[in-house]
């Protein structure tokens, strides 16, 4: 059985050069990729923990709820989670972040590589108010490379076909979740309806 391909050379031997594919990785925002941010209200952000471990976390709100400041800084609300704060605290240690934008129906994705910082200066948090309440904090991105990313992923995983789109009974409900894998003895419906009740109360 080979063994694992630990070196970019070694990957090499597998994946062809990608050529002038490398010419689409740009330095900031063009007018598309601001374009294609004033659309999206979804994101996934990828961090790097202290003890080494990659860590993602989708955040979401209105299209447009990350504001494009100019070409190189992007502004991110961050709204009521867990408050594990894991991407926060992640970014407090190592500012490195990575970015994927989606656009319902949309094929395209969107990817922006940079640094961030946590702040709440009172003009930014001000400008993230959304029914009265301001944002926890703001996450401000210094972009260092911008890019498109192909189709082929979405195309194969269907995501946007509702044909596709899988019955919610083939899963327990997330009260139930989080019971077992919490160990609970609170009866998952109850969780169910704390959840629902969190989500409508403390969305913003």
């Amino acid at each position: 059985m080979p063994g694992p391909l630990k070196s970019e050379e070694a990957l090499r031997t597998v994946y062809p050069d990608p050529g002038q594919t490398r010419g689409k990785v740009l330095p900031a925002l063009e007018k598309h990729a601001r374009t294609f941010i004033g659309l999206s209200p979804f994101l996934c952000i990828g961090t790097s923990r202290p003890d080494g471990l990659g860590d993602v976390s989708p955040r979401g709100g209105e299209p447009g709820f990350v504001h494009v400041l100019d070409d190189t800084h992007l502004a991110m609300p961050d709204r009521p989670g867990n408050n594990l704060i894991d991407t926060l605290s992640n970014i407090s240690h190592s500012p490195s972040v990575g970015l994927l934008f989606f656009v319902p129906g949309f094929e395209e994705m969107l990817r922006v590589n940079g640094v961030a910082e946590i702040t709440t200066d009172p003009e930014m948090m001000e400008r993230f108010v959304f029914d009265g309440k301001k944002p926890r904090s703001v996450m401000i991105i210094e972009v260092r490379e911008a890019f498109f990313h192909c189709t082929k992923a979405l195309k194969r995983s269907g995501l946007w076909d509702p044909s596709k789109h899988v019955p919610r009974e083939k899963m327990p409900s997330f009260g139930q979740i989080i019971r077992d894998q919490m160990k609970l003895l609170v009866p998952a419906k109850l969780i169910d309806m704390g959840l629902k009740k969190d989500a409508k109360d403390n969305l913003y």
